[in-house]
């Protein structure tokens, strides 16, 4: 007879494959259209555009981004570069001055607001049509901005462009298991765009129309995932977002678990609380596959991940409590039996093998992802970085994510 926990496992099971299989499926539908341009890109007309660096103890970091701007394969007096010292307390300020020659390049100075706040400072500067963002910790490849605006060219109901954002030189386990998770996220933003469905967009090079602030007004704080919130918000307008795949960002990602918790943290907190915020397009066919597929799955992804660590830990809990029965009632004794190896005993229980199907899955979409940036296939060992430190830490910030919104409180951004 089945336990409660059983049928909510299979029912968890069911909508999973169903949601990945339905990706795979749109894939197929779409894999043609899916090329990486390797030869120069020419444009109609070369519209100027605004991007705006918001920076925060970046001194590391920001020069080598600017420079990457500066690099650009666009014609240089359409490239307007806006870079605001959002209060910073090391010598990012004097690192952000030494562009003020460059004649594209304005600086500003501010105290500290949050980023929202300098995005929005750096609107309030704008004067192009097209504009966007770029994190400081970030670099752009120097095709990728030609390659967007492409995109508005083919479609001129496009009203955002995102980019794939790829871990720049991993070196650290933490970081290698976060490039296999991006090459993954490169692909399922592929698939939602194809879906007509982005939720996110990135901080690192999103290319916007003008006209979509000048509508829907401008950046908020919402949680400190402000790339969300603006996602949701033109999904809500019916504005169309879509994703240009071979236009390449190189983004820093933390390096040690602690940092990565902490940003993670962040990041969940802030979807949990825009879901909830805009949770009346949940299930609304009038916004279509965003409302019914995308934001629905990224639910059941939370409770799918929260129901298996419980059971995990569960079992986890009982298997202790056996031994200690164990050594209470005969004692320990190391070599007191030999154990020979039997494939009768190997555990052949449907949902292991369930299991292992949507591991099989989350790799071949990582694979994808990669086949989709790199164009060739490549299986990384970072998928085994990716599943011990994902699903052993994974939850603890999800759940802590949901802790904070039942107590409502906001995690520190840094």
């Amino acid at each position: 007879m089945f336990s409660i926990s059983n049928i909510i496992f299979y029912i968890l099971v069911f909508l999973s494959v169903y949601i990945q299989v339905f990706f795979l499926v749109t894939f197929l539908e779409n894999r043609k259209n899916i090329i990486i341009r390797k030869n120069k890109i020419k444009l109609l007309q070369y519209p100027a555009v605004t991007i705006i660096v918001p920076c925060f103890n970046e001194e590391k970091t920001v020069y080598k981004t600017v420079s990457s701007l500066l690099e650009l394969n666009y014609p240089k007096d359409k490239v307007k570069i806006l870079l605001i010292d959002d209060g910073s307390t090391d010598s990012t300020w004097n690192i952000i001055s030494k562009f003020t020659t460059f004649p594209n390049i304005k600086v500003f100075k501010k105290e500290n607001g949050g980023k929202h706040t300098a995005l929005n400072l750096g609107l309030a500067n704008t004067e192009t049509d097209f504009v966007g963002c770029l994190d400081a910790d970030s670099l752009v490849d120097k095709e990728s901005l030609i390659r967007i605006i492409s995109y508005f060219e083919k479609d001129p109901n496009t009203m955002a462009v995102v980019p794939s954002i790829i871990v720049h030189q991993p070196k650290t386990i933490i970081q290698k298991a976060q490039a296999f998770e991006h090459f993954m996220t490169v692909f399922m933003r592929k698939i939602h765009s194809f879906l007509g469905a982005v939720s996110v967009l990135p901080g690192p090079f999103s290319i916007y129309k003008k006209k979509v602030f000048d509508d829907l007004g401008l950046y908020r704080q919402a949680y400190n995932v402000e790339d969300t919130e603006m996602a949701y918000r033109m999904q809500k307008n019916h504005y169309k977002i879509d994703d240009c795949h071979d236009a390449y960002v190189y983004t820093n990602m933390p390096g040690t678990i602690p940092k990565l918790y902490k940003q993670r943290l962040r990041w969940i907190y802030g979807v949990i609380n825009n879901i909830i915020d805009y949770r009346g397009v949940l299930f609304n066919k009038k916004y279509g596959n965003f409302s019914i597929l995308v934001v629905p799955a990224a639910l059941i992804f939370m409770f799918s991940s929260i129901f298996m660590f419980s059971k995990e830990i569960y079992y986890l809990i009982h298997f202790l409590f056996l031994k200690i029965l164990n050594f209470q009632a005969v004692g320990f004794h190391v070599f007191s039996q030999t154990h020979n190896f039997d494939s009768f005993f190997i555990p052949t229980q449907v949902s292991l093998f369930i299991i292992i199907f949507i591991y099989s899955v989350v790799i071949l979409l990582s694979t994808l992802g990669r086949k989709i940036v790199e164009d060739k296939w490549v299986l990384s060992f970072d998928v085994v970085y990716f599943l011990i430190i994902f699903s052993v830490v994974g939850p603890f910030w999800l759940l802590k994510a949901i802790y904070n919104t039942l107590l409502r409180k906001v995690p520190v951004w840094r």
